[in-house]
């Protein structure tokens, strides 16, 4: 891994407080297990050792600022969020670039909000979680068209969760296939593949050489955990379709990211594609 490459992570959040609980409440509703309702801090904790400890901070976004310049971290893809956008835009503006995190059960009204917002501040992206929305949505469900149609329109990739989902609700809504029928309807809509893919990560390969506007983002997995298929996908025809995301601090540690990408045998000629060329081409961020 080389270590002049500035990194751009396309998911990595701002932590508003030092509890966590409520980062997850618009789901909750999904929930059934007690463990899952009880006892977790973040309803995939099963699946992750290590969630970092945020602490109490007396700037969370001056903390953030602190952590990504200790790994190299030029820029990140973070959750659009109305308290700290002003904020952002006057002391970092070269720092963040915006995703917004949609409910397609909302309809048109969240069509206006994406062309309010993007016309507004300039978005990089749009995201939705088919198995955490309420009612869940899948991939392919006709709520989700006029979301892709105004994506298409104004050209802002869509990032969706796909696989099976950590938190213990159902996997229907994330399956990869579903994925095959949106990048055929919409051949200008940029689609990025949120968390894995898992079990499906060959089928998401196959996607990928078929679809030129289809692509994968490492986020929630510690990069010992890559899947084989991505690492090689990415070291032979995929170079260009793999793209770098974290998922600081929602459940890795830039500490355990950083030290564990050391080992992720890519080719030379990949990591600047990864750690930020390919995510600067998509999302449009710029040189």
């Amino acid at each position: 891994m080389p270590n002049d490459v500035p990194v751009i992570d396309t998911m990595l959040g701002i932590p508003s407080n030092a509890a966590r609980t409520d980062w997850y409440d618009w789901f909750r509703p999904l929930l059934r297990d007690r463990e899952s309702l009880d006892a977790f801090e973040m309803p995939a904790q099963y699946m992750f050792k290590g969630v970092p400890d945020i602490g109490e901070q007396a700037d969370y976004l001056a903390w953030t600022i602190g952590e990504m310049d200790r790994f190299n971290i030029a820029k990140a893809l973070v959750g659009f969020d109305p308290s700290l956008v002003g904020r952002i835009r006057s002391e970092y503006p070269d720092r963040f670039a915006f995703d917004l995190p949609l409910d397609p059960n909302r309809g048109m009204e969240e069509v206006r909000r994406i062309k309010q917002i993007h016309a507004e501040y300039g978005l990089a992206a749009v995201s939705v979680f088919p198995a955490g929305t309420w009612p869940q949505v899948p991939i392919n469900h006709k709520y989700m068209f006029p979301i892709y149609t105004a994506c298409s329109e104004l050209g802002l990739p869509i990032l969706l969760n796909v696989g099976v989902p950590g938190p213990r609700i159902p996997m229907e809504n994330q399956k990869v296939e579903h994925l095959d029928e949106i990048c055929w309807f919409f051949p200008d809509l940029k689609i990025v593949m949120r968390h894995g893919a898992e079990p499906w990560e060959a089928l998401a390969v196959k996607l990928m050489l078929k679809w030129p506007n289809l692509y994968y983002s490492t986020s929630a997995f510690a990069p010992k955990h890559y899947p084989k298929a991505i690492i090689d996908f990415a070291n032979t025809r995929g170079a260009d379709k793999i793209i770098y995301a974290g998922y600081f601090p929602m459940g890795l540690s830039l500490d355990r990211i950083f030290r564990e990408l050391e080992d992720v045998p890519f080719k030379d000629e990949v990591w600047p594609k990864f750690l930020a060329g390919n995510a600067r081409r998509v999302f449009n961020l710029g040189e």
